[in-house]
């Protein structure tokens, strides 16, 4: 009995890992294009950084919305390629692609004429707002290729191809990196267009890579295909799945004003601190954690897909094991390392010594923030995203916002209070998601869903 566990973890094992690696190579060289950004920009001026600092606050709701349909075109595609319901998902990924472009185009409008208004109502001088409204406009006018990127990226995951998005996204990150360097500093004969030249090159990425996903898809490289949209059950279906996940990511971008200005309470130094801290946790963290979540997504749909709850249930908890073993390893030696690793961002030492504590507070909710993350996944393949957006907002309001501010600024303990409200925070959202994913109905709801669409009937 010990030994067949032990056979089928080591299978699920290797099943994520050959899922998740090419997401892993992705997403670090996503990291590396945009520190690419702030290195070059940082060239410029500390105004333009400024400037590509305040308009990412804005750039990150098309990424929210896109992840978000991105999360529902996955769990349709994952269940259906389980259940071989091929034509249910390949329309399945032209309507996400669709409401993709649609939802798009408000952006369009509002980085032509409100990205620099927007700017200043945070307080920007005129100069930075300038800058940074011209950038937002640049990036904004590919929002919806944004959009199709990310969700045909992980409409092709759901199918187990997790390689053909990592070839198309390596080339477009690296053309980005390319492209930022060559037109920010005006490289050669290319003309200097500095922070222009930055979203050139951003807006260039997001094209490219919508272009290419799409030509994938179509083509006869991908087991996806397109299909007519027809089926008003699989769009209702694609928004019930998706607006949680949407709703989810937008709480967490709005409960981080209020969280930087309780840090700002305390000093520049703290503020700054936070970020080096959580940016070192991130670098090398955040690409396993994410290659994890989608394959635990993955492999939990198809299961479903394929009328077996149980190995769905099973699947769930051996990725998480996985995540355990490794990003809480890594989160072990960020704990015991987090000096050495700072002193790469920082040599300030008010900034050195609360940015170590930083680093080691995310070290020590490694453990946590994994197997949160894995289990939103699994979730996700259920096409259970509602848990998640409990567990990830109420965390952050409740403990990351309000204890910290109770406990850290009304009640006075300082700093220590936020890193407390910080370690609750991932320890209730992981209880949450847990909780969910043992005792949730997630695997009767996927088999409704998937009835109800046809998915199943066309499976037999």
């Amino acid at each position: 009995m010990v030994e067949s566990v032990r056979t089928r973890l080591f299978a699920v094992w290797r099943r994520v890992l050959s899922l998740s690696w090419p997401v892993m190579a992705e997403q670090t060289l996503r990291t590396l294009m945009r520190t690419t950004d702030i290195v070059v920009t940082g060239l410029f001026s500390p105004a333009a950084v400024a400037a590509i600092g305040l308009a990412d606050l804005f750039a990150r709701l098309p990424l929210r919305i896109g992840l978000g349909l991105g999360s529902g075109a996955i769990a349709l595609s994952s269940q259906d390629t389980g259940s071989d319901a091929t034509a249910n998902r390949d329309e399945a990924i032209m309507q996400a692609i669709l409401v993709g472009v649609l939802a798009g185009i408000p952006f369009i409008l509002f980085g032509l004429f409100a990205g620099e208004a927007a700017i200043s109502l945070l307080g920007a001088p005129p100069g930075v707002a300038a800058m940074g409204g011209t950038y937002l406009a640049v990036i904004f006018a590919t929002a919806p290729a944004r959009h199709v990127s990310l969700v045909a990226a992980r409409s092709l995951q759901g199918t187990g191809d997790t390689r053909t998005p990592m070839y198309v996204n390596v080339v477009s990150n690296l053309l980005n990196i390319v492209g930022t360097v060559a037109l920010g500093l005006g490289v050669g004969p290319v003309p200097r267009l500095e922070i222009v030249g930055v979203g050139i090159a951003t807006a260039f990425g997001n094209l490219f890579t919508a272009v290419a996903l799409l030509a994938a898809i179509r083509g006869p490289w991908a087991e996806a295909s397109f299909a007519r949209p027809t089926d008003t059950t699989i769009a209702k279906q694609l928004l019930e799945v998706s607006a949680p996940r949407i709703a989810e990511g937008l709480a967490a971008t709005v409960a981080e004003f209020p969280f930087n200005s309780i840090l700002l309470a305390f000093g520049t130094e703290v503020n700054a601190a936070y970020q080096i801290g959580r940016r070192m946790h991130q670098q090398v963290t955040s690409p396993l954690s994410r290659g994890y979540h989608v394959a635990s997504s993955v492999v939990v749909g198809q299961a479903l897909g394929e009328g077996d709850p149980d190995r769905a249930r099973f699947d769930g908890w051996a990725s998480s094991a996985l995540g355990l073993v490794t990003v809480g390893s890594i989160g072990l030696a960020l704990f015991f390392g987090a000096e050495w690793f700072v002193r790469l961002f920082t040599d300030d030492p008010a900034t050195l010594e609360y940015a170590a504590d930083f680093a080691r507070i995310y070290g020590l909710v490694s453990p946590f923030l994994v197997l949160y993350v894995v289990l939103s996944g699994a979730l996700q393949g259920g096409s259970d995203t509602r848990t998640p957006f409990v567990a990830r907002t109420t965390g952050m309001f409740g403990f990351m916002v309000g204890f910290s501010w109770l406990f850290g600024v009304r009640l006075g303990f300082g700093v220590e209070g936020v890193y407390a409200g910080i370690f609750l925070y991932f320890v209730w959202a992981l209880l949450v998601v847990a909780a969910g994913f043992q005792w949730g109905g997630w695997a009767a709801k996927a088999a409704a869903m998937m009835e109800e669409r046809g998915s199943v009937e066309e499976a037999s």
